[in-house]
């Protein structure tokens, strides 16, 4: 292809391959092929694309670059760039084919993630199996964000340890099971026995399978009467479960979360599973790696990470990165929150000393000194950095939104998530960008993150035009009256589908109207009238605005409100009918079905309106 008019000749690749990072400029760009950066950015511009020599361009601009110059692009994914990242420090995180070949591996407990529908009994089967109540504390009795635990099981031939990692049922949270299945052993699919398979037990199936992992079906609710287990493996025949009963070679267990029945049983098959199916070894004696299940800011404590250590051993006083974050590891606490002296193989534990919140998902690793961990988390940081500046659009206005909407243009609605832990806000994140609306409109988180809404945050919306998504948090100081003065929107939910059910409706304007009170006037009352016909008469004076006949209003004595739901059934002026009184005038009113009226006594009367959505 000819260089566009006026360009200079730019060198052809003939298809040789480049690697560039996410986020990568066309300074970098030009580095790798030895020319002058102008000359790329002239060529953009020829192509229609007006972007400067050291702004950050997203993926399709760099594999747009290098189809016109003949190099095949390829992006480096985000796992690669840490690998890379790691070896410049000589640090390696190593893979479970590495603790296999390693000499000193030792046999470590199996950890096992509990999939399966919404309501179908998961957490209560983990009630039952650590003898606590984890149940009660989640809002609508749903899992909302991901616990691990250890626990201890007594099969015939010793105790032996498992870790289980409790992954939220509802299917808004796909995120979050899929990275359960990405670090299990086994999987545990409960099917509630008098429900049978449903939509979320297939997609965790899909997610278990996917991981290619060893499952063992749960049969729980057996205890009710209408609970059918013979359905529930006919069910899952269909989608390659077939039971051992059946010649098939999946363990299905009937159990009661209820009653305890099957409990031990069903521990006793995972170990069963893991002896035959798994060779599950770790090396507890070299320096720690692992993965973050979640993360929350604890006003206390600050950054809180629950960890799941993989391989070696952790130890308070540790240098740690995970993620962006890193820090010397001040406290370790168990699922119970007692202090743990260290953490080996396979063992969950709560990590204090972070300097920051990680995301759920991020990989964490010792390093010898704080420095390097510095370094790396710094390091990782500008990546993500540079990535979500490629990424960024032109900005519009939430109002321009909202009238393009309705004029069937494409626009874009911006959020801002802010969340109690990181695995809510990336399930939420997740599950808000998979949302099917029309083509016209489009979504897209601009930031993210955990605890309390800032003014930051708030700042970001307003020079945005962002709505703000506050899950199980509220606003820090003055954030709230800040939100007011600069018109930002906040919305705040603390069950997951709630918001995903309003946003989506937003999106496609089938939101219910929002109503606001307007005052209209308040009288006073003077005197009080006993009519026989008509009940007690109010002799009023209008002391301000105007008194509506049929208009709603409340009566205020002292200060307080004795009844906020009246209707004005009748307004006279003298011996005539009026249809509203205006401030400075006197009057009588009298209230449908209500007499409870004293002298001193105050009339307000208001009306509901209909507010735009801005």
């Amino acid at each position: 292809m000819e260089a566009p008019t006026g360009s200079v000749a730019l060198p052809r690749g003939n298809g040789s391959v480049i690697r560039m990072p996410r986020g990568a400029s066309l300074a970098d760009f030009a580095e790798r092929i030895g020319v002058n950066p102008a000359a790329l950015v002239q060529l953009l511009f020829g192509l229609g694309e007006m972007v400067t020599a050291t702004q950050s361009v997203s993926d399709d601009t760099l594999l747009l670059l290098g189809g016109e110059l003949g190099y095949d692009v390829q992006i480096i994914s985000p796992e690669d760039e840490d690998r890379e990242l790691l070896s410049s420090f000589d640090l390696e995180f190593y893979s479970e084919e590495d603790d296999l070949a390693d000499e000193a591996a030792q046999v470590r407990p199996p950890v096992v993630t509990v999939m399966g529908h919404v309501d179908h009994g998961k957490t209560r089967l983990l009630d039952a199996i650590r003898s606590s109540n984890v149940a009660a504390g989640e809002s609508g009795g749903i899992t909302q964000h991901i616990g691990a635990y250890q626990v201890t099981a007594h099969p015939a031939t010793g105790d032996r340890a498992l870790t289980f990692i409790d992954t939220p049922g509802h299917e808004a949270f796909t995120a979050m099971r899929a990275r359960g299945a990405g670090i299990t052993d086994i999987a545990i699919l409960v099917v509630a026995a008098d429900d049978g398979v449903m939509p979320q037990t297939i997609e965790a199936l899909n997610h278990a399978q996917a991981a290619d992992v060893p499952i063992v079906v749960a049969v729980n609710k057996v205890d009710r009467p209408e609970a059918d287990p013979v359905k529930v493996r006919g069910q899952l025949t269909e989608y390659g479960l077939v039971s051992e009963e059946y010649g098939g070679d999946t363990i299905f267990v009937d159990v009661s979360a209820v009653t305890g029945a099957g409990i031990e049983t069903l521990l006793e098959s995972v170990l069963l599973t893991a002896d035959a199916a798994l060779d599950l070894r770790a090396n507890p004696h070299t320096a720690a790696q692992g993965t973050a299940l979640e993360a929350h800011l604890d006003r206390g404590r600050g950054p809180v990470a629950t960890v799941l250590v993989q391989r070696g051993t952790l130890r308070p006083g540790d240098s740690i990165v995970v993620g962006e974050a890193y820090g010397r590891v001040r406290a370790m606490l168990d699922e119970n929150g007692n202090r743990l002296a260290e953490a080996g193989p396979s063992r969950p534990v709560q990590v204090l000393g972070l300097t920051a919140v990680p995301d759920a998902g991020d990989t964490m690793l010792v390093v010898g000194e704080d420095r390097v961990a510095r370094q790396i988390a710094q390091a990782r940081e500008a990546r993500e950095r540079n990535a979500a500046l490629a990424q960024r659009r032109a900005r519009r206005s939430l109002s321009d939104f909202l009238a393009s909407l309705e004029k069937g243009e494409v626009e874009e609605l911006r959020l801002i998530l802010k969340g109690d832990v990181s695995g809510s806000v990336e399930a939420l994140e997740d599950a808000l960008s998979k949302l099917e609306v029309s083509e016209g409109v489009t979504l897209r988180v601009i930031h993210r993150g955990v605890g309390a809404i800032t003014r930051n945050d708030v700042t970001l919306a307003s020079a945005s035009d962002a709505v703000i998504i506050g899950f199980n948090v509220r606003p820090e100081g003055q954030a709230r009256e800040f939100a007011e003065r600069e018109g930002v929107d906040i919305r705040f939910y603390s069950v997951i589908y709630e918001a995903i059910s309003e946003i989506e409706s937003a999106l496609k304007g089938l939101l219910k109207p929002v109503f606001e009170e307007v005052a209209l006037g308040s009288a006073e009352i003077m005197e009080v009238f006993r009519s026989s016909r008509f009940g007690n008469i109010a002799g009023v004076l209008v002391r301000r605005g105007e008194i509506r006949r049929n208009a709603r209003a409340r009566l205020v004595r002292d200060g307080a409100v004795v009844s906020g739901s009246l209707t004005i059934d009748s307004l006279r002026r003298f011996k005539e009918d009026a249809v509203e009184l205006r401030e400075g005038f006197e009057g009588g009113i009298s209230f449908a079905n209500f007499n409870d009226i004293k002298v001193g006594d105050m009339i307000e009367t208001y009306e509901m309106r209909e507010m735009p959505r801005e």
